[in-house]
């Protein structure tokens, strides 16, 4: 019979770091794109004044469909890079 930390070594599931940063790139990068457009779609008076305070950190961004593919790229970046730190951190938790 096998001892209980066996088992619960076997049941944790370890993480692809490199996959989770580019699923959670995607999903960053996608809603940042989809907002953008439905505000650019949207239209009005002052569009997506909230939304522009994010060329601050990401240069060149705009509330614009070429803005979008720009904050896309930023977002993707983002994303991979803390998915990837979220699922190495999460390894080494997992095997200690």
């Amino acid at each position: 019979m096998e001892r209980e930390e066996d088992q619960l070594a076997k049941a944790v599931v370890r993480l692809n770091a490199k996959l989770m940063g580019i699923v959670l790139g995607t999903l960053l990068g996608l809603g940042l794109f989809l907002a953008t457009n439905f505000l650019v779609l949207k239209g009005g008076e002052n569009v997506g004044q909230h939304l522009i305070l994010l060329s601050q950190f990401f240069p060149g961004y705009s509330v614009t469909f070429l803005g979008s593919l720009v904050g896309f790229a930023y977002a993707f970046a983002v994303g991979m890079v803390i998915g990837s730190v979220l699922g190495a951190v999460y390894n080494k938790v997992a095997r200690a």
